[in-house]
């Protein structure tokens, strides 16, 4: 009796083309460049964030009571540094409020402004460390040469063109405004002091004073039974 054949298994042929492709390795996407875009753009916001937690209440900015004309240009300077110190979170709000409203109203110099901001976000500050240098026309340049260029149309855009007036013009106004506020408002430490040296106004003032008769009434009376 003869043996029985062993079985025979499926063979498939694959195609010419198939068998090309087959050995095409794709390239894996570098997501490394993208995350560090990503933290860089988190840590703007977080900072940004930190930064606008100073800001004091609005109420408290446009309180009616505490404004007051200066007695002097010296009073008026020493009320604009310390306001300028308590309030300089929301004057620098005030002041970038002021530009927002100037760029606006010129949108030219608004359009400037955001393809000048994009240039530099893609070509310098958000592009990855190891990208391979910028080519364009037929050229290759460096990340120094880059810089360079970035900076001259920064420049011509600034100080040649009509944005840089408007810019200028609108910090000087937001400026102008907050300087004008902290001059004309009574610093904080002066009216905590006001209202605590007031006749009968409760505060940290008349508590000292009620702290300091009673030790003298305890002395004299110490005095006098010794």
């Amino acid at each position: 009796m003869a043996a029985a054949s062993p079985p025979l298994l499926p063979v498939s042929v694959l195609p010419a083309a198939t068998a090309a492709t087959a050995t095409i390795v794709l390239p894996v996407p570098d997501t490394s460049s993208a995350a560090d875009q990503r933290a860089y753009l988190a840590r703007l916001l977080d900072s940004a964030k930190r930064s606008l937690s100073g800001a004091r209440p609005w109420a408290e900015l446009l309180h009616r009571a505490a404004l007051s004309r200066p007695d002097s240009l010296a009073d008026a300077t020493a009320r604009v540094r310390r306001n300028l110190a308590y309030f300089r979170v929301n004057y620098a709000l005030l002041v970038a409020l002021s530009l927002a409203a100037s760029l606006l109203a010129h949108p030219f110099a608004l359009a400037a402004l955001l393809a000048l901001l994009a240039a530099w976000c893609a070509l310098y500050l958000l592009r990855p460390a190891d990208a391979p240098p910028l080519a364009a026309f037929g050229k290759t340049f460096s990340e120094r040469e880059t810089l360079g260029g970035l900076l001259a149309a920064s420049a011509f855009v600034v100080f040649v063109t009509s944005v840089g007036s408007i810019v200028f013009s609108a910090l000087a106004a937001g400026a102008a405004l907050a300087c004008a506020h902290g001059a004309f408002r009574v610093p904080e430490e002066q009216l905590f002091l006001d209202d605590d040296l007031q006749p009968g106004a409760g505060g940290r003032a008349g508590s000292s004073v009620d702290l300091l008769s009673f030790f003298t009434n305890a002395a004299g009376g110490g005095g006098g039974r010794g």
